[in-house]
């Protein structure tokens, strides 16, 4: 009888996958390991403290884009990045997978994996697949480049709507279901997207119910003057692994962040309160065909607490909810033609909520 749990030897590598390499060093992966779990607010700040070091130094002048990377990692949400080719976003998501230890290097995950999105792409190329080894006589699962911590989904939408659609279960559910079998994907697993503007020739636009699986969808702006002559002058320095030296993270600690994250990080019932008023506010408002649905109110949380630690705090307060509604928010509405930007929109229904909420701050 055939057995599609076996494995071979060796399994070559999906075609569609381009591995980023990260050397893995035995004397950093024990360190890690002998250190003592994140259990607080401090422990969990000194892992965005890493992390943001080694992008900081890997990417000039995004700044705004690496903190909220950063809240949507501890968030255990996912991003999409928009611009033109040649802002930055590729080297971004691979600096990311590159701050990030493997500490389980046994296990059939890997730190991070590229996909590059392509017109004749797959899902199978995604998801993986079964296949018939001649010499042992039984079928082996061969894994696709979705199982690893850090995906890199690489202008996505330059692919079919059919293969965009086979990262939603892994996106929604972390899981993959290949020839009625599913398989659990790394508790870890975060998506970066990239996708082109959609004027550019041979895009795809994603559908609504991919988009609402992203916690973030990030504009990236040309970075200013002096940041673009550190880029050029930081060329012969990151060739030569500037920076390498800088302490990562590990998978584990990732994890512990995120719980503490969602443990010890307060939220008032205000804030909860002025979510709903700001979704209410978007579903009534004219130039809106549909607004901010639930499952938005619930990313939103995790968001507003990663954010508050991030920057060292213990409780939620009115400016994350100022900070991160349009970039939660302005992917899931749908507004009506002619419609003023979504932008002012969002900021027009925050308004009352947010003075409300500021009121209710000041007689606590």
């Amino acid at each position: 009888m055939t057995d599609a749990n076996s494995n071979p030897p060796s399994q070559p590598s999906s075609p569609s996958a381009d591995p980023v390499a990260s050397d893995f060093d035995q004397s950093e992966h024990i360190t890690h390991t002998l250190a003592p779990p994140i259990t607080d607010v401090a422990g969990a700040y000194g892992v965005v403290q890493r992390v943001r070091d080694r992008l900081r130094l890997a990417v000039r002048g995004r700044d705004n884009e690496i903190e909220l990377i950063i809240i949507a990692l501890l968030a255990d949400g996912h991003v999409l990045l928009e611009d033109y080719p040649g802002s930055g976003k590729t080297t971004l998501a691979k600096a990311l997978g590159d701050s990030i230890i493997d500490d389980q290097p046994h296990d059939d995950i890997v730190t991070i994996r590229r996909i590059q999105f392509t017109p004749d792409l797959l899902p199978s190329d995604v998801t993986g697949t079964t296949i018939f080894d001649p010499n042992t006589n039984r079928f082996f699962f061969r894994p696709g480049p979705i199982f690893a911590h850090v995906v890199l989904a690489d202008e996505i939408n330059r692919t079919s709507p059919k293969v965009q659609s086979a990262l939603l279960e892994a996106m929604a559910e972390k899981q993959t279901t290949v020839d009625n079998r599913t398989r659990k994907l790394d508790e870890l697993f975060f998506v970066i997207a990239t996708q082109n503007p959609l004027d550019l020739a041979g895009t795809f636009p994603l559908p609504s119910a991919q988009l609402d699986r992203f916690l973030f969808k990030i504009i990236m702006k040309h970075i200013d003057r002096q940041a673009e002559l550190e880029v050029l002058a930081s060329i012969k320095s990151r060739r030569d692994g500037a920076g390498r030296d800088l302490p990562r993270v590990t998978r584990t600690e990732i994890i512990d962040a995120r719980r503490v994250v969602e443990s010890q990080i307060f939220v008032h019932d205000a804030i909860r309160e002025a979510l709903v008023d700001i979704a209410n506010a978007t579903r009534s408002h004219e130039q809106v065909l549909q607004g901010v649905s639930t499952r938005a109110l619930v990313l939103m949380i995790p968001a507003l607490q990663a954010r508050a630690m991030s920057q060292q705090r213990t409780y939620v307060s009115a400016d994350d909810v100022e900070a991160l509604s349009y970039l939660v928010f302005t992917h899931r509405l749908e507004c009506a033609p002619g419609a003023e930007s979504v932008e002012a929109i969002i900021r027009e229904c925050s308004a009352d909520a947010l003075e409300t909420l500021a009121r209710k701050t000041l007689s606590a």
